[in-house]
């Protein structure tokens, strides 16, 4: 009963790498990019016994030949031809529970994205109850953007000469008549 959990628990984190970064994928094939992210991300690469050209390797024996992406089941078998190369004491079978004691569970990290500049002058920049001349029509009295009507100058096919006093009028003179 443990073992289906386990099992379950791996296969939820390779459909969560599976997804990661593609819109249009349905987590149910892992590309070579997320594959190697993977096992970065769950400290499968260690440097020494497992680098980044032994998972490309391993990605490029387990898929098929024409193939760019790998199965669930594949990706066991990679995870497979790992766990001796990472846990070198250990029987196979040890190294195998090793290996998916290392993935079971995770899910990618965001690791180094950009955050929100908190600086003052960042701030300065972006207050909008500073702004000036044609920049402050942009937005409105809140400080929310107006959209289009903010930036571009919308014309009016009323058949009238801006700024004319009487547009709208002409009907209403030809009826009088």
């Amino acid at each position: 009963m443990a073992e289906s959990s386990d099992m379950d628990q791996l296969l939820a984190a390779f459909r969560k790498f599976a997804v990661h970064g593609d819109m249009k994928a349905t987590g149910k094939e892992l590309n070579g990019k997320n594959w190697a992210k993977l096992c970065k991300d769950c400290k499968i690469v260690d440097g020494k016994s497992v680098t980044g050209t032994d998972v490309d390797i391993v990605f490029s024996k387990v898929k098929q030949k024409t193939s760019r992406i790998i199965t669930y089941e594949e990706f066991r078998r990679a995870l497979e031809d790992l766990a001796p190369k990472r846990f070198k004491g250990q029987s196979k079978d040890e190294a195998l529970q090793s290996i998916y004691q290392l993935v079971e569970g995770q899910e990618p990290t965001n690791a180094g994205v950009t955050k929100v500049s908190k600086t003052a002058a960042v701030d300065r920049l972006t207050d909008t109850t500073r702004y000036t001349g044609s920049h402050k029509e942009r937005f409105d009295e809140s400080g929310k953007g107006r959209g289009r009507e903010g930036r571009e100058e919308l014309v009016e096919n009323t058949g009238y000469v801006g700024a004319y006093k009487n547009a709208g009028t002409y009907d209403a003179k030809t009826k009088e008549k």
